[in-house]
């Protein structure tokens, strides 16, 4: 399967680096977009996978690294188009965002002539999405946020239900696309389908996401038939828990929060999710929560303030049966025992 990618031809039967140009650093340094191509012989889909869209997101990095050591993905039909970092810029910096401060996921599918952003979003649309069939945006809670392995779509279009299921992270929230996002714009402009991966901390490795990711990836690749099946993994292993809506809990007072639940805590309706107080003892008050639901991101940083967001919440109706908390165990044991997601490791110094 041949492309062609910042006016280089890629041919059919190979693993093929390409630097797209982005705009350089005022200091005259050069600038560009780093691009792995992996094509096979035969014709099939072209699965395209963003990470560090925003540059501080880094799991998305390691996610693709091990990927592409991975021996399965050696003959594939089909190609996989991967962008271990899109914005540069932030990565640099340690930054969520573009250095005119603007947010490269909120700026698709940007313009030639506009900000810096908005020409970052151009190229990735005209060099990227444009000759993809599948995406996949990876990306991180923010900082001091740690969000549980989870799959984002717009399940109202079959192609990503089933793209989710397929994937096998524990949660799957149904989840409209916002305007200017990687996903508004695959769906929108190339009516291709388009899965928001969300797992871990901003500047942070988590080894649970890194290989969720990755097992992740290859499951979907499984499912496109554009690699063979699995050997070693059962083919049977849990359904994903399938959630309509989400909210997010607030601090009702400033001060210390004290133990607080954690993601993957399931949460019935008036239960307690934390405690908060203030450095002297004199006052305390209990975060509750309003609806049962399960917690798929919290924040990491004790000292809060009033009104600000602690645990977000995925809803469903009723009461948790115990399905759910044998779903997370399966998931988790799956991820643990398996070394198939972790990658080679670099050797230290000799």
């Amino acid at each position: 399967m041949r492309l062609r990618i910042a006016d280089i031809d890629i041919p059919p039967e190979s693993m093929t680096s390409v630097e797209i140009p982005v705009p350089g650093l005022y200091a005259h340094a050069p600038m560009s977009m780093p691009v792995r191509v992996v094509t096979g012989k035969e014709r099939g889909p072209i699965l395209l996978i963003l990470a560090c869209v925003h540059g501080d997101e880094i799991n998305g990095m390691e996610i693709i690294r091990r990927l592409l050591s991975n021996p399965s993905v050696r003959k594939i039909r089909g190609a996989i188009v991967a962008v271990p970092v899109v914005n540069v810029y932030g990565l640099q910096a340690h930054s969520r965002y573009m250095p005119d401060r603007r947010d490269l996921n909120r700026s698709f599918p940007g313009s030639e002539r506009g900000s810096l952003t908005s020409r970052m979003a151009h190229i990735v649309v005209r060099e990227l999405l444009s000759i993809a069939t599948h995406c996949i945006d990876i990306h991180t809670g923010a900082l001091h946020r740690y969000n549980l392995p989870q799959i984002r779509a717009t399940l109202a279009d079959k192609r990503n239900l089933e793209l989710a299921k397929a994937f096998g992270a524990p949660v799957i929230l149904d989840s409209e696309s916002f305007e200017g996002s990687v996903r508004h714009a695959a769906g929108k402009m190339f009516n291709i389908p388009c899965l928001l991966y969300e797992a871990g901390e901003a500047l942070r490795y988590d080894e649970l996401s890194i290989r969720t990711g990755v097992r992740g990836l290859l499951r979907v690749m499984r499912h496109l038939d554009m690699i063979g099946k699995a050997t070693r993994e059962k083919k049977a292993d849990f359904d994903p828990l399938i959630f309509k809506q989400s909210s997010w809990v607030r601090a009702p007072i400033s001060g210390v929060m004290l133990d607080s639940r954690q993601p993957g805590d399931i949460v019935d309706r008036d239960e307690i999710l934390g405690w908060i107080g203030d450095p002297f003892a004199e006052k305390q008050a209990a975060v509750v929560n309003p609806a049962a639901g399960m917690v798929i991101c919290t924040t990491n940083i004790p000292l809060v303030n009033e009104g600000e967001a602690l645990f977000h919440m995925a809803r469903f109706d009723g009461a948790a049966g115990p399905g759910m908390h044998d779903t997370l165990q399966t998931y988790r044991d799956i991820i643990r025992i398996s070394d198939e997601f972790l990658g080679p490791v670099a050797g230290g110094p000799e």
